[in-house]
This record gives structure tokens, sequence and C-alpha cells, in this order.
């Protein structure tokens, strides 16, 4: 067996499970590879109600949130952003320096 399976015997190293038509698979790497932001997830909202709602049951950990980005209790990333940030960010410096300043994003500081 090689070195870096050692201990995963009996275990799932592998799935692959659809959420929302999309398709997704999942490694487990072992104690060799953690979470971290090179991966996240795009949670698209259609207005502020629904992204402080996702962000209360999803951000545990306060110093990693920036620019709509928190991680949840298991230190998995995600984006919580408007469905239509495109269109607010617009390519508009001033939506872009002040969406650099926000933790969970306000719709309302977005489109000034």
């Amino acid at each position: 067996m090689d070195e870096h399976f050692k201990g995963m015997a009996g275990k799932v190293i592998t799935g692959i499970f659809e959420l929302n038509g999309n398709q997704f698979m999942c490694i487990d790497g072992g104690p060799r590879y953690k979470f971290n932001e090179a991966i996240s997830l795009v949670v698209p909202c259609k207005d502020q109600s629904e992204i402080d709602y996702l962000w209360s049951k999803l951000s545990h950990y306060p110093e990693s949130e920036q620019c709509g980005w928190c991680k949840d209790k298991f230190g998995i990333s995600r984006q919580i952003i408007p469905e239509n940030m495109g269109e607010l960010m617009g390519g508009r410096p001033e939506a872009i320096q002040s969406m650099m300043g926000m933790k969970k994003l306000i719709i309302s500081q977005l489109s000034v």
C-alpha cells in the first residue's frame, strides 16, 4: 500500500455527488492534505436578506472573512455573493474598493 494511504484501509477515499445539477468529486487525502482557500464554493443569493441568513449560519471563523468569503465549521470557504455581482461591480473601481473593505457583502454599498 502507498505510504500516503496508511491508516486508510476500510475508509471511503473518493465520492461523487450532485447538488443542484452540479457534479462534485470529493477525495479524502488523509492527514497529508488539509482544507484551504484554494477552493471555495460560490453561493449566489437573491437579496441581502438571503446573504445575511446564510452568513449567520455558515461563518464560523471571523478572522477568515473577507470580500464575501467566509469559512464554515468544517473549514470550507464559501463566497456568499449577490447573484448579480457582475452587474453590481461592473468594473467600477469604487465598487471594487468598497468590496475590498467588507467582510460580509452589503449590496447597498456595492451599488452606490
